[in-house]
């Protein structure tokens, strides 16, 4: 089991977008791969990669995406976004890494082998003296090569490569992109914040709406998420903090199509502020989820919606003051 409890470092992280003609002029220590949540394993894998650069007096460097690769290979069937890309940034440079070189990913390097990627572009551009690589983490096209294949392909570029131990929590399986997401479509937030190690999270624009939750004492913020490609969690109702102007206030969300209301098909984000009142339309709101409350459900009558919201609320106001600030 590999333990993680270390300090998060703050250092003024460079992002360099890589093309054709970018150098780095000095050697690093590097891995490799998407990052999507920088949940535990990846944290795991860049406290290692620290470790190593410290001891080889070396640069760290993240090579990474501007996009998921999915994205571009299968245009129709591709994953949703747990990070932003300047979430993700930000989270990588809270691990204390020096550099982040970022790939523009297309159908040119999507096409390189394993054994030219790593000799022309890690080695002779981005000066990579070691490669560490995450223990199930394949590239080159197709991801064909075994790691034994990257192991002779940086011993003919004078490459060191390393391969991680697998992230292992109390003999769990392992932490994963794709297993967040998993949970996040469940409504498992609780799941899903213990993979990431922090509150799972979508920003937005708060834009005007139906107007009718004022009506029955229950205004609602309508968030529209500034990507629409990131994942937005099961629909049902959920308790949230909700971030406005670096201030933080106790919340609760509904996701879906609003039943009771005959709001129609369309799936609507909307988020009551406990006790707040004051106009927020075109501000920014940060929404990190607590925990899911209940699913969507369609009441006989818009009393019976009231009664319900009231007792969301009051299950609100009784958690724990730290779970929101």
């Amino acid at each position: 089991m590999i333990e993680c409890n270390h300090a998060i470092q703050e250092v003024d992280m460079k992002i360099i977008a890589v093309d054709n003609r970018t150098i780095n002029p000095e050697s690093c220590v590097a891995t490799i791969g998407f990052f999507d949540g920088v949940h535990l394993g990846h944290q795991c894998l860049l406290h290692r990669l620290k470790e190593l650069s410290h001891s080889r007096h070396l640069k760290s460097a993240v090579v990474t995406f501007g996009q998921h690769p999915r994205h571009i290979l299968h245009k129709t069937n591709f994953p949703p976004l747990l990070t932003t890309f300047s979430e993700k940034t930000a989270l990588i440079e809270q691990a204390g890494i020096d550099f982040c070189f970022v790939l523009d990913f297309d159908k040119a390097l999507a096409d390189l082998s394993a054994e030219v990627f790593l000799d022309k572009i890690l080695k002779k551009q981005l000066a990579v003296a070691d490669l560490l690589l995450g223990y199930d983490h394949r590239f080159g096209h197709n991801r064909r090569d075994t790691f034994d294949d990257y192991v002779r392909y940086g011993q003919q570029s004078d490459v060191n490569i390393i391969r991680a131990t697998v992230y292992d929590e109390n003999g769990r399986l392992p932490v994963s992109s794709s297993g967040i997401r998993f949970a996040l479509m469940e409504g498992d937030i609780e799941s899903a914040n213990k993979m990431l190690s922090y509150k799972y999270s979508l920003n937005g624009k708060v834009i005007y709406g139906h107007k009718i939750g004022r009506t029955i004492g229950f205004p609602t913020a309508n968030i529209a998420p500034e990507n629409n490609l990131k994942l937005i969690p099961q629909k049902g109702v959920y308790a949230v903090s909700a971030s406005i102007d670096d201030k933080k206030y106790r919340a609760m969300m509904n996701i879906g199509r609003r039943p009771t209301l005959n709001n129609g098909t369309t799936v609507s984000l909307e988020v009551h502020i406990i006790d707040f009142d004051g106009l927020i339309y075109d501000l920014e709101m940060r929404i990190s989820f607590v925990g899911k409350m209940r699913d969507e459900v369609k009441f006989g009558c818009v009393d019976e919606l009231i009664l319900q919201l009231k007792n969301d609320k009051k299950k609100v106001r009784e958690m724990p003051e730290a779970l929101f600030y």
